[in-house]
């Protein structure tokens, strides 16, 4: 396995591949020159963004290599070490405002991140400030109903349900006071916000106050599956970020 990793002489990157010896990692001069060795087949992946800022990551993805998807989109790999506790939040990372097809694609190619990575059945819940109408009509609201219609029409074996407040996504005990009739029964295990904003905050958040690692966001929608790195990552993040990489390729073949 061949992965370009522009800024393999950064102290970060340079301590996180020493966990993945069967890995040839390649150094690059530049996001571009990185990207056309993946679309030339010179290597599997790449991943980057501890010196880049994520928009000229993007960009250079954007720019060098096909779409498989109608739209690109990222999510993010959450781990929390101390309890194995796990989750998969999108999109975090690309699309601001997504329309009802933006929306559909991010989670789509989300729950089939999280079904190749982990294994296990998607368990989708679409976040909102609302729960099953409680705040209101709401065009963004509508827009949620249309894809979860759409994916349950789709993808019938995955489970998906919303509108939803978080605690009501995540916690069982308040799931069976605010949705007691919804399938995930507070046990989800992907996340869908409703926009970049919240999907931002909501990942820091975890990560800085909740103890998460952070493995991308990985960037979906491509061909092959691409990562693009925090400034702000650390060894732990950046060894996570390897790893789910390194399965997806593994498990795409």
């Amino acid at each position: 396995m061949k992965i370009v990793f522009p800024e393999l002489e950064n102290s970060i990157a340079k301590e996180a591949i020493k966990s993945f010896p069967s890995i040839e990692f390649f150094n690059a001069d530049n996001l571009d020159d990185a990207a056309e060795m993946v679309n030339n087949n010179k290597v599997d992946s790449m991943i980057s963004g501890l010196d880049y800022s994520s928009r000229d990551v993007v960009l250079a993805y954007k720019n060098h290599l096909p779409l498989e998807s109608t739209y690109f989109s990222s999510c993010f790999i959450m781990k929390r070490p101390n309890d194995n506790y796990y989750l998969t939040l999108a999109d975090c990372g690309i699309n601001k405002l997504p329309d009802e097809n933006q929306l559909y694609t991010v989670v789509e190619d989300t729950a089939k991140t999280h079904l190749t990575y982990y294994g296990e059945q998607p368990k989708i819940a679409m976040l909102s400030y609302s729960t099953y109408g409680s705040g209101g009509k709401n065009p963004d609201l509508e827009k949620i109903y249309n894809v979860i219609n759409r994916i349950k029409e789709n993808h019938p074996d995955w489970i998906i349900d919303g509108e939803m407040q978080l605690d009501a996504a995540i916690n069982p005990e308040v799931a069976s006071k605010k949705t007691p009739n919804s399938p995930l029964q507070g046990n989800a295990n992907i996340l869908i916000v409703p926009d970049l904003n919240s999907g931002n905050i909501l990942y820091k958040s975890l990560e800085r106050f909740g103890g998460f690692i952070a493995a991308g966001p990985i960037i979906q929608g491509f061909k092959k599956p691409l990562a693009d790195l925090s400034r702000g990552s650390t060894i732990e993040d950046v060894v996570l970020t390897i790893e789910v990489i390194k399965t997806l390729l593994e498990r795409n073949k």
